[in-house]
């Protein structure tokens, strides 16, 4: 199985040969996508090679060809439905992210406790947390986005697996404990903002102490 940076990459690989693919490009060698993803060509031809894909050093790889397979191996090559519990700000502007669709990923529910955030007559209904079990089953629902307060997240998530959920993506600021078959993925937004505020001050320290 490919690693987390393999796949991240090939997420990079794929969108970059969607932009050449509306320039009008018909083929691409890995030297351009090395250069997409800051890494060697050697790293690239690797990542294929894990998924069988293969190209002519010289002829480089046919641009229609590469994103079929790519997208087939992320599971873009069909629409992938997700739900969304928790229906604050960030659960709010996930449902209304014009992008998803572009991507082949549907947000087709959101879920609250709250029955004033209720509403069956939009695009994506907003509907009552205790019928999540039910809608995931009748939709077969694989995959869900966690956008809860900290201290809900965690039964938050062991509901969604016994509904059905099988992959998770937890926008709550905690780390969650995994069930058994179930991936998790964590994304701390203050995290990711602590870090970026650390690294740009001391880029510029060490740049006045030059």
């Amino acid at each position: 199985m490919a690693n987390k940076s393999c796949i991240i990459r090939l997420s990079m690989y794929r969108n970059a040969l969607i932009r050449l693919k509306t320039l009008n490009f018909v083929k691409v060698f890995s030297d351009n996508l090395a250069d997409v993803a800051r890494v060697t060509s050697v790293q690239v031809r690797k990542d294929f090679s894990l998924f069988g894909i293969s190209g002519n050093r010289r002829g480089g790889y046919l641009i229609d060809e590469l994103i079929s397979q790519i997208s087939a191996i992320l599971g873009k090559d069909k629409v992938q439905k997700f739900i969304v519990i928790g229906i604050g700000n960030i659960g709010k502007a996930l449902l209304n992210y014009p992008s998803f669709k572009k991507n082949e990923i549907e947000l087709v529910a959101g879920f609250d406790i709250d029955m004033n955030k209720h509403n069956r007559d939009v695009e994506v209904p907003i509907l009552p947390l205790e019928e999540l079990g039910k809608f995931v089953a009748e939709n077969e629902i694989k995959f869900g986005v966690i956008s809860v307060p900290d201290f809900a997240a965690q039964e938050v998530l062991e509901l969604m697996f016994r509904a059905g959920i099988k992959g998770v993506l937890n926008f709550a600021p905690i780390c969650l404990k995994e069930p058994p078959d179930c991936v998790v993925r964590n994304i701390n937004l203050e995290t990711e903002l602590e870090n970026i505020i650390y690294f740009t001050n001391f880029a510029e320290q060490a740049g006045a102490s030059r």
